[in-house]
């Protein structure tokens, strides 16, 4: 097993170094444990790029990037207030969607599970959530986001357009993860998209119901979109895997962070059916606490088991990994965002501690 590997990082914003350097930390700790090597390439990217270079995503970086195994990002983006700056303006067009396109990130792996010790920060009831954990299978690289755009004038009137495009092939790779994976879990898999008002829905449904020829152990059925947003709070214990297109999906993945209480909680990776993935927090860059050590650095952290096991295959590693960290917050460690009215203030802890606290429990 190759147990040497070349790690792309990018930085991203505002908490984004502050996080990923925690990330780093786990991980160069678990690699000792398990007897990994790592070497770091950091890689410029948004606001830090185009500072340096005029650009969101030099191809310098793609170039680097190429030559690395897998991928760390930090949340990328600016203050809301400064969307039209120059430097925020387009990170999303310019970086982000590059970056998935041009490695064929595919496929979005994100689970929204509830960690026993942080029940009590879910807006939702106990019995709601007691042993929830959903995958979301969304697809990444077509869909509205990559779709044609455009804007036309009228009597006066703008018009702007954006098209939601999906082939056959695009669905069905998309489809073999989702079933692929649900086998791992509970062997069901829940097609969610519109396929009563969108015709690329109903290709999503005749796609989805031949790929499921294939995997007759596992168990399928289909919902409609709003209908899941809704069962999502509901009902969230009914769910398993969730497949579902680009902008579904990035809309269901936030929906479903909240059931934990907070979004930093979440990490995910992005596939393109090879050991190279990307590895990132689901959250932005929360330019108002940058600097302060207060962020929550779990989401990142949290991307180490994952890498583990989608990209060393190392499973056993993975689920010890994601133990140590479990452990941290059931002996009550807390970062501000996680710490409840009333909650043990002596445990509170800031981004580095936390980072420090995972480290420690590992190397037990």
């Amino acid at each position: 097993m190759n147990k040497k590997y070349k790690i792309g990082v990018l930085d991203g914003d505002y908490i984004g170094p502050e996080i990923t350097a925690e990330a780093l930390k786990v991980l160069f700790a678990a690699g000792r444990k398990y007897g990994y090597q790592f070497e770091i390439e950091k890689l410029l990217a948004s606001g830090e790029a185009f500072d340096k270079t005029g650009k969101h995503l030099p191809d310098e970086t793609i170039e680097k990037a190429r030559q690395c195994d897998l991928l760390l990002k930090g949340p990328f983006g600016g203050p809301p207030e400064e969307i039209n700056h120059p430097k925020w303006a387009g990170v999303e067009q310019n970086a982000i969607l590059p970056l998935r396109k041009i490695f064929n990130f595919y496929a979005n792996l994100r689970e929204a599970k509830i960690y026993e010790p942080l029940k009590s920060l879910s807006p939702l009831k106990e019995s709601l959530i007691d042993g929830v954990g959903i995958l979301i299978v969304r697809e990444l690289v077509s869909g509205i986001y990559f779709g044609e755009k455009g804007e036309s004038s009228s009597d006066g009137e703008r018009r702007f357009y954006d098209i939601e495009s999906y082939s056959e092939s695009e669905i069905s790779r998309i489809a073999e993860v989702a079933f692929q994976k649900a086998r791992l879990r509970r062997n069901k898999v829940t097609l969610v998209a519109k396929s009563n008002v969108l015709k690329s829905s109903v290709l999503w449904r005749e796609v989805t119901e031949e790929v499921r020829k294939n995997y007759s152990d596992v168990e399928f059925n289909y919902m409609h979109v709003d209908n899941a947003a809704m069962q999502l709070v509901m009902n969230p214990r009914q769910f398993d895997v969730i497949l579902t297109s680009n902008m579904f999906g990035d809309i269901l993945s936030d929906e479903a962070s909240v059931l934990s209480g907070s979004i930093g909680l979440f990490p995910s990776v992005s596939l393109n059916g090879t050991t190279f993935g990307l590895y990132e927090p689901i959250h932005g860059s929360a330019p108002s606490i940058a600097g302060q050590n207060i962020a929550n650095p779990l989401s990142a952290i949290l991307c180490v088991p994952l890498m583990f096991e989608h990209s060393f295959g190392d499973v056993a590693a993975a689920r010890e990994i994601e133990s140590c960290i479990e452990a941290v917050l059931k002996d009550g460690w807390r970062t501000k965002d996680l710490l409840t009215s009333g909650g043990d203030e002596s445990k509170l802890l800031g981004t580095v501690q936390m980072g420090d606290m995972i480290v420690k429990y590992i190397e037990k």
